[in-house]
């Protein structure tokens, strides 16, 4: 058990994460495309968005297949649950990175992701986190949190 620990922790001190929120984002030619990027405030009502992950990774991670988890938890560290089945706000993969084309030895090698994210029915005036696991393990700058405005008040008409 330690051995594999050790192999794990190995392989995540050589991938440093960038993330941030959008209103949409994508990917061509290996370069992001964000638009609305960078906010860290939404609603109240449901609205899409997106999750833009920036992955350095390191040379000798090349050809490796790693696993990731994408988990949307509340301000007190919890899984985010919705739905009549209480099921967690989840997005998981894999990823690969391929030889790359014109980066020199010992150079990381970009690996870009984006995620649409549907409307998803928050709690208001809440604080949240998106929280990146690669390889069941947590990494530096691997999260992003966001806060839900409180419900507009009812119009006063007369």
């Amino acid at each position: 058990m330690g051995s594999k620990r050790a192999a794990v922790a190995r392989r995540l001190s050589v991938v440093q994460v960038l993330m941030m929120l959008a209103d949409s984002a994508q990917i061509a030619d290996g370069k992001l495309y964000i638009l609305g990027g960078g906010w860290s405030v939404i609603g109240p009502d449901p609205s899409p968005s997106a999750i833009v992950i920036k992955l350095n990774v390191d040379r000798h991670e090349v050809g490796r297949v790693h696993h990731w988890e994408l988990v949307l938890e509340d301000a007190d560290g919890r899984a985010v649950t919705l739905g009549d089945d209480l099921q967690p706000v989840e997005i998981r993969g894999e990823f690969s990175v391929g030889e790359p084309d014109g980066v020199i030895d010992g150079a990381p090698v970009d690996f870009p992701i984006t995620l649409g994210i549907p409307p998803l029915d928050l709690a208001t005036s809440s604080r949240f986190q998106w929280r990146l696991f690669i390889d069941g393990e947590t990494l530096p700058g691997a999260t992003v949190a966001f806060s839900t405005r409180a419900p507009r008040p009812e119009s006063l008409d007369g």
